[in-house]
């Protein structure tokens, strides 16, 4: 059975280029396009797609505002088209009860295909079905424990005593989880956070403003030779992988590693050599399997792991991976995640 699309965009010629991209994948059906939110609205009880592509600006009821009422009255998914200028709203828009977005190519000409292979993947994540991605094993062995269950239940049990640095890896749905996990910290926060979202640039400043400004924290996008100073947050900027070194933040336009920069993997390995067994390292929702060698490092430097469970996350893509592969002490909920997190603050 296929995925039925909605497509939304103001512009003739982007539900054209939409429309065509997507009747030509295998699994995929549109079932109709819109120039408006409003128009959109009113044809959801007709058409009832299971997934909608919406442009984020449009005149009169922008993407923003037909969100919102959309997830008022359904649960149907929703991605969000961006084009360069639309950082701000996107950000919101996630906030408010997108599952993902993709950005509109400046030359689609010339990257039709990675375009088109990129789109497939964004929609078809978000359903549980053939066409996911398979995850990745570790070539290595990892570190000796028990494969836990999935519905490991909160505990305080074998928690550090005492932790120097957070680091979290996050993908699909990422930005809403660290919405509920970051504005929570206390303000006296006494340990860096470090954090991978896989943004492109753009993206990344405006989230890291939003959450600064919802936050008792400090929340900056990452500069290279920033000192990493205790109590504050580092959004890893898009297109570029962040490491710690020294207890400087470095930032590197070395080759994608599976397929995203930054990647979760290359800050997770950095931060286990930086801070050793001092460690606390988080997967949340995200499709893919980066992240799970990040956490083997993290477990064979002694440090401690959560992975977001599969009933709060978007899409269990990464967190499911890194459990399957024995680097977890414990698949937990978003909110005892937060629980952990703040306790272990309190400690450190």
């Amino acid at each position: 059975m296929s995925i039925k699309v909605f497509i939304v965009d103001d512009s003739p010629f982007m539900r054209k280029i939409f429309s065509d991209i997507l009747s030509d994948t295998a699994g995929l059906e549109v079932i109709g396009t819109s120039r408006s939110g409003r128009d959109t609205i009113r044809r959801l009880d007709t058409l009832k797609p299971d997934i909608i592509l919406m442009d984020v600006n449009m005149p009169g009821l922008s993407g923003f505002e037909a969100l919102k009422l959309i997830k008022e009255k359904t649960s149907i998914r929703i991605i969000m088209m961006s084009s360069q200028g639309g950082e701000d709203v996107t950000i919101k828009a996630l906030e408010s009860g997108a599952e993902d977005f993709i950005g509109k190519p400046q030359d689609l000409k010339n990257t039709s295909t990675e375009f088109k292979k990129e789109l497939e993947y964004r929609i078809k994540s978000l359903f549980k079905n053939e066409w996911v991605r398979k995850e990745k094993p570790l070539k290595k062995n990892p570190p000796v424990r028990k494969r836990i269950s999935e519905k490991t239940v909160f505990s305080n049990q074998d928690l550090p005593k005492k932790v120097e640095a957070i680091t979290i890896g996050a993908s699909t749905g990422g930005p809403r989880a660290l919405m509920q996990l970051i504005p929570l910290f206390p303000a006296d926060l006494s340990i860096p956070v470090l954090v991978v979202q896989h943004m492109p640039a753009g993206f990344t400043a405006s989230f890291a403003n939003r959450l600064n400004a919802e936050s008792n924290v400090t929340v900056v996008e990452a500069v290279d030779g920033l000192p990493v100073e205790q109590g504050a947050v580092y959004i890893a900027p898009g297109n570029y992988h962040m490491i710690v070194d020294n207890k400087t933040i470095r930032l590197l336009s070395t080759p994608k590693m599976h397929g995203v920069r930054p990647a979760v993997d290359i800050l997770f390995e950095s931060v286990a050599k930086e801070y050793g067994s001092k460690v606390l390292g988080v997967i949340l929702t995200g499709m893919g399997y980066d992240g799970t060698q990040g956490l083997y490092d993290i477990k064979a430097a002694g440090g401690y792991s959560l992975a977001q469970n599969e009933e709060t996350s978007v899409v269990y893509g990464m967190p499911k991976n890194a459990v399957e592969n024995g680097v977890v002490d414990q698949c937990i909920g978003l909110k005892e995640i937060s629980e952990i997190l703040n306790q272990m603050i309190k400690v450190s």
